[in-house]
């Protein structure tokens, strides 16, 4: 195991980083995993933090890492990459002053072919900021990161489909970039759906722009309050809105994508991001929470749509004490399809490129393996994609499986 490490970013503090199990954390008050409240949960933003730290950092210096690498993609359909840059004139940027809104998104498609250069994980600028600060990364070249195999292939020609493909719109986790959904948004695509992977500028902890800028974490520089909370859910509903708006405007995806058929999934506070989205937006049909914490954790309408929730064992019912976020947001979905689902030995990072990139870094692997939890994140998420979206009946979601055991249903 690592000596610990200490890091601080704009006042979020983690320590005792050399376990990836446990931390000491101050009360917070969104998005992450375990009792709200609670004195040793950790969540937020902080939570957020943690799980990219030590998530990368290996266990010892000195080693050179092997070049990461995701799984493939299972779907009939080859995987196309394209990155573009929405600029939001009406909208000041929410984080820092002077400036309109600015996303960066990243839009898998199902693609003619397979052949041409690899869409790349992450820019060598977002490596370096990702990696750089941490004691235990220092035996790392700052570029490890763009070295990470990738399934897609850049602004390969796009499959056409009559009527359009469903689209899936992904939110990832704070300070997160929307690369640590690659290996969702991947399959996906091979699976016959359009993904819009939006990188929420100031919410990560490196954004490139074309231009070369790399811009970093600014929210929530004032401390962790609820006020705060709830602002990042408003700023995520805006974004994702303005991105649907613009790929409605945008010829070429215009054409690609059927806009009846429309899907929201996210990861921890980009999952509770959806989950609030769901019951106001008008275009979004279905919506899926990946290890989320809700704050505030009551919706503004009762959520009718279908939606899931699936997290790590903490996220199960509460059978005593203190309530949790899922116990107090569930009563609020009201709708006739709705699951619960928590998957045995998981980690807040286990849904997303983490679960993978850890262990390959030389991080100690998390109880249930990477590669395992991955699976188990698709297979579950296509499933309720395509019967929402695709009017498929998925047995998988109605009951316990044999050949996935880890999955409970609440």
């Amino acid at each position: 195991m690592p000596a610990p490490v200490e890091v601080m970013v704009r006042g979020y503090r983690g320590d005792r980083l050399s376990d990836p199990y446990e931390s000491r954390a101050r009360r917070v008050t969104f998005a992450g995993d375990g009792a709200k409240g609670s004195p040793g949960r950790v969540t937020g933003m902080k939570n957020m933090l943690i799980a990219g730290v030590i998530a990368l950092a290996p266990v010892t210096g000195g080693t050179p890492a092997p070049t990461p690498a995701l799984p493939a993609p299972t779907g009939h359909h080859a995987v196309g990459r394209s990155d573009v840059h929405l600029v939001d004139s009406h909208r000041p940027d929410p984080w820092v002053d002077g400036r309109p809104r600015e996303l960066m998104v990243s839009l898998w498609y199902p693609a003619k072919k397979t052949k041409g250069r690899a869409a790349p994980y992450v820019t060598p600028q977002e490596s370096a900021l990702i990696l750089k600060g941490f004691p235990q990364l220092k035996d790392l070249a700052p570029d490890t990161l763009t070295k990470t195999k990738t399934h897609a292939r850049a602004d390969a020609p796009a499959l056409a489909k009559k009527g359009g493909w469903p689209l899936v719109v992904m939110s990832p986790g704070m300070t997160m970039p929307r690369a640590t959904l690659t290996s969702l948004a991947e399959e996906f695509a091979s699976r016959g759906y359009i993904v819009a992977g939006i990188e929420h500028t100031y919410e990560s902890v490196a954004t490139t722009f074309p231009d070369g800028r790399t811009v970093t974490f600014q929210a929530g520089a004032g401390g962790q309050t609820p006020e705060l909370g709830e602002k990042v859910a408003r700023v995520r509903a805006a974004d994702t809105t303005f991105v649907l708006d613009e790929l409605e405007l945008a010829g070429h995806w215009n054409r690609l994508i059927d806009e009846s058929r429309i899907a929201m999934v996210g990861h921890s506070v980009g999952g509770q991001s959806a989950a609030h989205l769901l019951p106001v937006s008008d275009r979004i049909e279905a919506a899926v929470n990946l290890d989320g914490s809700y704050n505030p954790d009551t919706p503004v309408a009762p959520v009718t749509k279908p939606f899931m929730m699936i997290g790590n064992p903490r996220q199960q019912p509460a059978t005593s004490g203190q309530p949790k976020s899922w116990d107090l947001f569930w009563p609020h979905v009201t709708g006739t399809w709705k699951r619960w689902l928590t998957v045995t030995g998981a980690e807040h990072v286990s849904f997303v490129d983490y679960a993978v990139l850890a262990p390959q870094l030389g991080m100690p692997a998390f109880p249930i393996d990477g590669e395992r939890s991955l699976k188990i994140t698709r297979e579950y998420v296509t499933a309720f994609l395509d019967t929402h979206l695709k009017g498929k009946r998925r047995p998988l979601l109605y009951g316990p499986s044999a050949e996935y055991p880890e999955v409970r249903f609440w």
